[in-house]
């Protein structure tokens, strides 16, 4: 067995625990042989092992595994070999939960919840406004007891929100806990676009938006609080790209051409040598002072805004340097509705830099002081007072006041 074949089947039974391919070994054992290359790792001999490994689990192993599950074990282990923490097998089910995540879109009621790690309540933290849960009186702060009469106890998060974001429900009947008195509330669903971008006028005429992921609806979503910023006569602007993880390289490009000069916004370049451009017109450049903030978790495509405003200079980044991921994944539909998404190409600044595994060095380094870590999220400076938040830092508040003063 060569190496490579080596490689997939560690991957193979690490991913699974055991699996089995089985319309190959099928076909191996109808035919004795499989139509692939001898370069492939799909030979008669690795279909033959991967039979007996079915056999051994279908006689032996304690438990019930259903077929489906060993096979997507398989193909996430084939992927998980290359030890490529950003290329995966996603099934289907996974894969549709991937796509709403780059869409930003989904089919629910406009809330978000989080579960308590001790007691397992499921509460409220946010209602969007002008959403169905907002509309139907849900506050946060709320706590949710049931979904359609169903008992949440023993629920995860993630089943509690798929019980209300099923496509097939136009409505959806929530039974709440707010001050100790339950209340029942129905809501309608809605096709949900997810608020990446938050903005707003702080003192001083200086405008704050923070991007807290690249979806794509992100661009439209900065076009239109940029505007709004801009109508209300900001003379300084706050970009804050902390705890940004990336998104979708299409979205930061169609983000950056509202605010850069005319040039390179970032070029890419796969494993034979093509290079890809990504170019700004240079119509609409940004004409005041911008500082942008990032951290250790502002990471790809959060980087490449970051690596063009410093290259072209029309920025001053302050905070703590970049999570460093330099390099570009892409995702492959299958037939069956499963994807594979692997690493393609590395993105270069426009100066021609990759910062995998470095991030990009801020102009001004800031850490966020200990004694005010419980205001780490972004989405949490947004609910605080202007004053209160930037105070949370003097030396924030004196970098900030240096940069964008009029």
């Amino acid at each position: 067995m060569t190496n490579k074949e080596k490689t997939w089947i560690s991957g193979f039974i690490g991913g699974a625990g055991a699996a089995v391919i089985l319309c190959g070994a099928a076909f191996y054992l109808q035919y004795g042989a499989l139509p692939f290359s001898n370069e492939s790792v799909m030979t008669g001999t690795t279909a033959q092992k991967t039979a007996k490994i079915e056999k051994i689990v279908e006689n032996n192993y304690l438990e019930d595994v259903e077929t489906q599950t060993l096979a997507d074990g398989m193909y996430a282990g084939m992927v998980a070999s290359l030890e490529d923490p950003y290329s995966a097998y996603y099934s289907k089910e996974n894969y549709e939960k991937l796509k709403e995540s780059i869409e930003g879109i989904y089919t629910g009621i406009g809330l978000v919840m989080q579960q308590d790690a001790t007691t397992k309540e499921i509460s409220v933290v946010e209602c969007y406004e002008g959403r169905p849960a907002a509309e139907a009186g849900i506050m946060a702060g709320d706590i949710i007891s049931k979904i359609d009469g169903q008992e949440l106890d023993g629920l995860s998060l993630t089943e509690v929100s798929a019980l209300i974001k099923s496509d097939a429900k136009e409505e959806v009947k929530i039974t709440l806990q707010r001050d100790g008195e339950p209340m029942d509330v129905t809501v309608s669903t809605d096709t949900i676009e997810v608020q990446v971008v938050t903005h707003r006028m702080l003192e001083d005429s200086i405008g704050y938006l923070q991007i807290s992921e690249f979806t794509e609806g992100t661009s439209a979503q900065f076009e239109a609080a940029y505007k709004e910023l801009k109508d209300e006569k900001m003379e300084g602007m706050i970009i804050d790209l902390r705890n940004n993880p990336g998104g979708l390289l299409t979205s930061v490009c169609d983000t950056l051409e509202q605010i850069l000069p005319e040039g390179m916004i970032v070029y890419t370049e796969d494993k034979s040598g093509y290079r890809e451009e990504h170019i700004c017109d240079g119509k609409s450049p940004i004409e005041v002072p911008l500082v942008v903030l990032v951290n250790g978790e502002s990471a790809s495509a959060a980087e490449i805004f970051a690596g063009a405003v410093k290259d072209h200079e029309i920025a001053t980044l302050v905070g703590t340097t970049t999570f460093g991921k330099g390099i570009v994944q892409k995702t492959y539909p299958l037939s069956d509705g499963s994807a594979v998404k692997v690493t393609v190409s590395k993105y270069y600044t426009p100066n021609g830099v990759n910062i995998h595994g470095t991030g990009i060095t801020p102009d001004i380094t800031v850490e966020w002081p200990e004694d005010a870590e419980e205001f780490a999220s972004p989405k949490q400076f947004n609910q605080l007072d202007e004053d209160e938040w930037l105070s949370q830092d003097d030396q924030m508040q004196e970098s900030l006041d240096a940069i964008l003063s009029p």
